[in-house]
């Protein structure tokens, strides 16, 4: 980071103007600094400011307000060149402060995850052809001379693999002079997206759903759009459309996608519809890649960006399209640090910004499906697949009466229809969404079960590995060949199935067929996820036996077969959202098969047949369950008819958090239309090694909950060994 010529903390002078710097630290807002007399530095100018022994890097939030006097001050100083979060982007960083109950430094802190993007462009040494002839001209140093013959700058290394020659020899020709340098940017231009490069055709409802999103984007006009469509419909390419339009318009895009492992074959398609890849924002980027798309699209420069859910506070300088596609997944939740919804978030920053928001889904989130049934979002629905696939037919298999044998899970008819399929060269995915060999390991001598030290939950057994898992704090111990409670040997037993131990009894049942896991486990980071995919894409794979990596997102046309090992599982844990969750991911992984010309047929297992889920499922009559879980939230004035906010106290001290979460409930205030409950131990009670309590505000929709919130919070003083946390709009309750 790089300021302008004046050393931070001298002196202000008397004609200084002060001015607040937010910091991107958990601090209450901003602080007061000045700036040296004639330096304009508006709202969102970012500058070097003193903080005690060190220079931090800050952002002007306005005018300082507080009573110290101005020459008292230490000084603020802009960074060279002058680099500026867009005022939009600052205003949003407020408004997500204000909502969440955040400090706005740690929300500032989301807006600022590239900090080298701030210093000034370096440049690249390139080669081009000289004016010199070597004295000396051997066959590849001929070779490294016709390549340059074009004029075009290119590095050593570049040089020397057009040529299929060493560095050396273009290292000698640059001795020589028969090349000479030349300075390149730092980074190459992000290549812009040609609207017009690859066209599809869009069927009648694609068209109209396409034509009403292009005209808020024309008229750049705040909207929220509901993109309901059946899987397979061709929603990708009904929102590729309305994207083109707002390239043609000059205006940038964010796209954002639940998870790193469904840009795969995202990629794959923009570029065959637009010629080139967007910019990616995501974890798995290197700090040089993040340093390289944050400042392109500071710039302007990267028209469209497709990432996760942190891609929402870059600074775009012309945004002009929303689009969160899956826009019903739990992972836009974020659940630790600044907790948020990525989905609520976008369609804020669209109002901010002037610009529609399109979410996408083929099973929206209850919320958004009431807002686009009550007029509040604009509903553009696709009722049938793109082209001449169809909706597969989906089967229950009850397995009160199809048992399995003992020891296996996977009854005889979705045996039968493996081996048919399999027979007729066709593609199966087994769904399970479970990791590991089995959930559970217990003493079949005295029934102690494999507990985390750090947490209440199960170890699970990851086989493979030889190994017991914690999924919540990572924590792992090899499998023991004694209980570790009574001292008997070889009676630990796996209790229930995980992805690894369907595979075991489907390689054991199938052993000519080709499979492969897909799971965290196993495919680590986008690379290997994508080598999968493309595998089962040339068929190089027959069966994927996967966990909810592989139940949205992707399109193999030659897959025609879903078993659903487990349906019951996540059906009835308490949780308001359970049933709705079951429904969507089940749907989601559903619409896998049959979605070329080849029919499609699900087979889901189960012991509840009769459930509202497995009927919907079974009839496809989404929005019949839709309608029965909209009038249980509303008469439990549960969201989207009512508000919850949830308090979440935790410390490695469990009688400190008993004894806060009493005094918190009893500071409660009262207020009307506001119901109290708890305190109670959270699902997980012990987590990471700290004890954790919960209690939950349920309010009407017309009350301020976060008001609420504030005041009773401030009446109990909280020890420093308890964090204290609130979590508005909860979406998890463990």
């Amino acid at each position: 980071m790089k300021a302008a010529p004046l050393k931070p903390g001298m002196a202000a002078r008397p004609q200084a103007s002060r001015i607040g710097v937010l910091l991107p630290l958990p601090l209450p807002g901003p602080y007061d600094y000045v700036l040296r007399t004639g330096v304009d530095a508006p709202r969102g100018t970012l500058v070097t400011a003193p903080l005690g022994p060190r220079e931090a890097l800050g952002c002007v939030w306005g005018a300082g307000v507080g009573a110290v006097d101005a020459a008292k001050l230490k000084e603020a100083v802009p960074l060279e060149g002058a680099p500026r979060l867009p005022p939009t982007l600052c205003d949003f960083i407020d408004w997500v402060a204000d909502y969440t109950l955040t400090p706005p430094g740690m929300v500032l802190a989301m807006a600022l995850r590239s900090r080298a993007a701030f210093e000034p462009e370096g440049a690249r040494t390139a080669y081009v052809k000289g004016d010199t002839t070597p004295t000396r001209l051997t066959p590849a140093r001929a070779r490294v001379l016709g390549v340059a013959e074009d004029g075009l700058a290119r590095s050593v290394t570049a040089l020397a693999e057009e040529a299929n020659a060493s560095p050396a020899v273009v290292r000698g020709l640059i001795a020589a002079g028969a090349l000479k340098d030349v300075a390149l940017p730092e980074f190459d231009l992000v290549p812009r997206p040609d609207p017009d490069f690859a066209a599809v055709p869009l069927n009648a409802e694609q068209e109209s759903a396409a034509q009403a999103i292009k005209q808020d984007i024309d008229a750049q006009h705040f909207s929220v759009s509901l993109l309901d469509g059946v899987t397979g419909s061709g929603k990708t390419e009904t929102y590729f459309d309305a994207l083109a339009e707002a390239v043609r318009c000059g205006r940038q895009v964010l796209i954002l996608l639940p998870e790193i492992a469904l840009t795969v074959q995202f990629l794959d398609r923009f570029a065959a519809r637009f010629g080139c890849r967007p910019a990616e924002w995501h974890s798995d980027l290197s700090q040089k890649e993040r340093r390289r798309v944050y400042r392109a699209v500071m710039k302007g420069e990267a028209r469209v960006v497709v990432g996760a859910r942190s891609a929402l506070f870059l600074p775009f300088p012309a945004l002009g399209l929303i689009v969160v596609d899956e826009e019903h997944e739990q992972a836009y939740k974020q659940e630790d640090g600044v907790i948020y919804h990525a989905r609520d978030m976008a369609v804020v920053r669209g109002r901010i910004e002037n610009c529609p928001v399109v979410l996408a889904s083929a099973t929206p989130s209850l919320e958004t499906y009431v807002n686009a049934a009550s007029g509040r979002y604009q509903w553009l629905k696709l009722s049938r697949r793109h082209g001449a696939a169809i909706l597969p037919e989906v089967k229950l298999i009850d397995l009160r009466h199809a048992r399995a044998e003992p020891g296996t899970w996977l009854s005889q008819p979705l045996r039968e229809a493996l081996q048919s399929t399999l027979d007729a060269g066709e593609q199966v995915l087994l769904f399970l969404n479970r990791r590991g060999y089995a959930p559970l390991t217990l003493c079949e001598q005295c029934g102690h079960k494999m507990t985390c030290k750090q947490c209440s939950s199960w170890l699970v057994e990851h086989r493979y590995h030889r190994r017991l898992m914690c999924h919540h704090c990572g924590y792992s111990e090899a499998t023991p060949r004694t209980c570790p409670q009574c001292g008997a040997e070889n009676s630990l037993i796996a209790c229930g199935p995980g992805v690894e131990r369907v595979a075991e009894e489907f390689a054991s049942a199938f052993p000519a067929a080709r499979f492969a896991i897909a799971s965290s486990d196993t495919m680590h980071g986008p690379l290997e996820t994508q080598a999968a995919i493309r595998a089962m894409g040339k068929h190089e794979i027959d069966v994927v036996i996967g966990t909810q990596i592989v139940a949205k997102g992707h399109h193999f046309p030659q897959l025609t077969l879903v078993g659903v090992v487990d349906a019951d599982l996540g059906g009835s844990d308490g949780d308001l959202r359970a049933r709705e969750r079951t429904f969507q991911l089940l749907h989601q992984v559903s619409g896998r098969a049959g979605r070329a010309e080849k029919p499609g047929l699900v087979l889901v297992q189960t012991r509840n047949p009769d459930d509202a889920v497995m009927q919907a499922l079974a009839s496809g009559d989404r929005d019949t369950f839709y309608a029965q879980e909209a009038e249980y939230r509303r008469r439990a004035g549960a969201p989207p008819f009512g508000r919850l906010a949830a308090i979440i106290l935790s410390s490695h001290d469990g009688e400190a958090v008993q004894e806060i979460g009493r005094l918190l409930a009893k500071a409660a205030p009262k207020a009307k239309g506001v119901k109290v409950w708890g305190p109670t131990p959270a699902f997980y009670r012990l987590l990471r090694g700290q004890t954790r309590e919960r209690l939950l505000v349920q309010a009407e929709k017309s009350v301020d909950i976060q008001a609420y919130l504030r005041a009773w919070l401030a009446r109990t003083k909280t020890p420093n060994g308890v964090r204290v946390v609130a979590d508005i709009d909860p979406v998890s309750f463990f």
